[in-house]
């Protein structure tokens, strides 16, 4: 793999940067979630990106990507929205290979706070019924939220797989009181600590770690005003800066999909106006020198085997 990453990736100004995106590492596996990454797969991966690529903190990959002086085969790695397990299980396993990372943190959650996403799956998950009824409760287009089965792990799955992606783009405070009613529908009090401290915050900057902003609620910024936009994206800044006693210059949008969760023609400007340095999406594909510094995009590839993880990785550059 390493040579044709190498063809593919030269130093220089024709260098490509994958950037790859994380959001949790499990300390085991989980049988609701069989495809996220757990703290041995995680262990893995590092020592596949270590041997292929010379991986660099983020800011400086995306400034030496603009200046075209990446070396070749260049990367950087990413997690967004602010697990524990990030410093928990994921920052031992990167100061073991010797890797840096940028950790982009939704500052509303912080020290107790629980993301939408994660009331959702932690009702289903806890549930003692064997059927969820939401009748009365509405999803994004308006419909409503009808009968589930949760039978067996299966169902509980795809239930779960389907009410995402109905919810996800409800405008946040009637997301927050959907979800937090289908809890109480569900006989669960989810828990309140699946995300960091601030002091795991500041312990991830003090073993070399990078810390970029991620909003405070993690909306979908492409249903807000541009106002109400900048006010989460600043806020968010501003909490982490205060936190940590320094500049936070990189941004990563929620969810990331352009056009779909931000609007490339509003949301890069307001970045660059707050006066951050760059930022991220979630689009597929290795930045290229000239790509815009606030819409470099991230991949990571789901596979569980050596050579089909890099083979997608080489796809990637065809995006």
């Amino acid at each position: 793999m390493r040579p044709l990453f190498s063809l593919l990736s030269p130093p220089g100004p024709r260098a490509r940067l994958n950037t790859l995106i994380f959001h949790r590492v499990l300390p085991e596996p989980d049988p609701l979630f069989p495809g996220e990454v757990d703290a041995a797969a995680f262990d893995t991966m590092l020592g596949w990106v270590k041997s292929w690529f010379n991986v660099l903190p983020l800011d400086e990959a995306i400034a030496r990507l603009a200046d075209g002086s990446l070396p070749a085969r260049a990367a950087a790695l990413s997690f967004d929205d602010g697990y524990a397990d990030n410093h928990d299980v994921a920052l031992p396993l990167l100061r073991r290979h010797g890797l840096p990372c940028s950790f982009f943190v939704a500052t509303g959650f912080l020290d107790g706070g629980r993301m939408w996403n994660d009331t959702l799956i932690e009702s289903i998950r806890r549930s003692p019924r064997s059927s969820l009824d939401l009748r009365g409760l509405q999803d994004a287009t308006g419909a409503d939220l009808g009968q589930h089965a949760l039978g067996s792990m299966d169902e509980r799955r795809g239930v779960l797989h389907g009410l995402i992606q109905r919810i996800k783009y409800l405008p946040p405070e009637p997301r927050l009181a959907c979800v937090n009613a289908l809890a109480e529908r569900a006989e669960v009090v989810p828990p309140d600590d699946l995300m960091m401290s601030s002091e795991q915050v500041r312990a991830l900057r003090r073993a070399g770690m990078q810390i970029g902003a991620h909003t405070v609620n993690h909306p979908i910024l492409a249903t807000l005003q541009a106002r109400a936009a900048a006010d989460e994206i600043a806020r968010s800044r501003d909490t982490l800066q205060a936190l940590l006693g320094e500049k936070v210059g990189l941004f990563a949008y929620p969810n990331g999909k352009p056009g779909t969760d931000y609007l490339p023609d509003v949301h890069p400007g307001i970045v660059r106006e707050l006066g951050f340095d760059a930022a991220v999406s979630t689009r597929w594909a290795a930045a290229r020198r000239g790509e815009d510094v606030f819409q470099i995009p991230r991949f990571t590839p789901w596979d569980r085997q050596r050579s089909k993880f890099g083979l997608r990785l080489l796809r990637n550059f065809a995006h």
